[in-house]
């Protein structure tokens, strides 16, 4: 019980530190992709415990991702898309048991004032037969990226709040995210959060 304590205070005071220093962003070239954003993401992504198993949504993108850029095929019933020209990325996983379709997105937004980026991680855009499919660590959460001191720092949504009886759509194309809100009953409304620079506005 004293080692997962232990764990758990050590684990904190690190992910303390990063909030506090920021994310160091590794890159070749004049500017990082949305993949390095991505492999600097991970670690905070991918937070657990001594008394959890590791399986954790964001590790399945870790792994396509090792996989892709070691030329190695990926698994069956996985697919992952890296567009780099638009700063998005897609890994989808489908089961042949049942209706259900495990989706993560990455996206990044230049901002208007052309110091920072806007990194989007999405969780929440997975379904079991037709319906969202959330679990205890279904989210989506931000960073913003400093392009003077190539670091980055979770933030919060900015101009909205995460609602957690929606999915939520990153843009491959355009910079809006499309909202859906999905009802009791099993009806749905759909809803466009549009991206000005900065923040987003319904």
């Amino acid at each position: 019980m004293r080692r997962i304590a232990l764990a758990i205070i050590v684990a904190c005071l690190a992910l303390s530190m990063m909030a506090q220093n920021g994310i160091k962003v590794n890159y070749k070239g004049s500017r990082p992709t949305v993949a390095d954003l991505t492999w600097a993401a991970f670690p905070s992504l991918n937070y657990e415990d001594e008394d959890e198993s590791g399986d954790r949504p964001w590790r399945a993108l870790q792994d396509a991702m090792t996989r892709h850029s070691k030329g190695l095929p990926q698994e069956e019933n996985e697919k992952l898309t890296i567009d780099t020209k638009n700063g998005y990325i897609v890994f989808e996983r489908s089961n042949d048991d049942y209706d259900h379709i495990f989706r993560l997105e990455v996206c990044y937004w230049n901002e208007a004032d052309g110091k920072h980026k806007l990194i989007a991680f999405n969780d929440m855009a997975s379904f079991t037969e037709g319906k969202p499919s959330v679990t205890e660590t279904t989210n989506m959460c931000f960073y913003r990226y400093n392009n003077a001191t190539k670091r980055m720092v979770a933030c919060d949504p900015p101009g909205f709040e995460i609602d957690y009886s929606c999915t939520y759509e990153l843009p491959r194309v355009g910079k809006d995210i499309v909202v859906t809100k999905w009802n009791d009953d099993g009806t749905s409304r759909r809803k466009v959060l549009k991206w000005n620079g900065r923040r987003f506005s319904h």
